[in-house]
């Protein structure tokens, strides 16, 4: 999901569908930061530098619906959205924030896969 320009993306939506899904949702982060910090902002002025994103994790519950009537949306919201979205507004550009619970889930995944 996109909010203005941010980007919203979620694992385990659906079903219980992966046991590691802290752990491949900071993959994703990480492969993301990767590709926007290779993009350049404008390739016919390379001295404006690269693209630079701030993300944020959380982990937790979260609610779906589909808004709106006129223009109807499928969106998620509830604390675990608000939290992330918090999280990638306090960062600072180039950095991958994370809450405590994000950072347990993403050892314990580890551990497990290891």
């Amino acid at each position: 999901e996109t909010i203005g320009d941010a980007y919203l993306c979620a694992t385990n939506i659906a079903d219980n569908q992966a046991s590691n899904h802290a752990v491949i949702m900071a993959r994703f982060a990480m492969e993301a930061m990767r590709a926007a910090q290779a993009t350049l902002i404008d390739p016919d002025d390379p001295s404006r530098g690269n693209v630079q994103i701030r993300i944020g994790l959380n982990s937790g519950p979260c609610m779906a619906s589909v808004i709106g009537r006129k223009n109807p949306k499928y969106t998620l919201f509830g604390d675990t959205i608000n939290v992330a979205s918090r999280m990638e507004s306090s960062s600072r550009p180039g950095r991958i924030q994370c809450t405590a619970r994000t950072a347990q889930l993403i050892r314990a995944q580890e551990a497990i896969a290891a």
